[in-house]
């Protein structure tokens, strides 16, 4: 890949990758707010997932956008999003009048577990104005 598509690439990435660090340093500047919104979704240890969950974007955005161990990083994004997406956005659960509002989360959740789909599925081959190291 070279020229217009290794450019369009590396913004790509740049512009996924870094808004899953912004996304994971939330989790950890925000803890209680977040871990005590995970908690009234019903879900277990909240505040150590909200932890485990802000690492996990933070190495994952920072991985993808850097091109080092991306298959690692797509793939932590991807489980992170196939996970929390049902969890926190249940649209189908919450009163009438947060319904809209879920709905709107989780398909921006869906839409974003594409891209880490694609990122992954393009994560072994060379990127030009990447780190290129990882474990495949």
């Amino acid at each position: 890949m070279t020229g217009t598509a290794a450019a369009g690439l590396l913004v790509g990435r740049l512009l996924f990758g870094l808004v899953f660090v912004f996304q994971g340093v939330n989790h950890f500047q925000n803890v209680d707010y977040m871990s005590g919104y995970a908690e009234s979704k019903g879900i277990p240890a909240a505040r150590l997932l909200t932890v485990v969950s802000g690492v996990m974007l933070v190495l994952g955005g920072l991985a993808v956008a850097a091109g080092a161990y991306a298959t690692l990083g797509a793939a932590a994004i991807a489980v992170f999003l196939l996970v929390a997406t049902p969890l926190m956005h249940d649209f189908w659960a919450v009163p009438e009048d947060q319904a809209e509002g879920e709905m709107t989360h989780f398909l921006k959740n869906l839409e974003l577990l594409g891209a880490a789909l694609v990122v992954l599925a393009i994560s072994t081959v060379e990127w030009q104005y990447a780190l290129g190291v990882g474990l495949f």
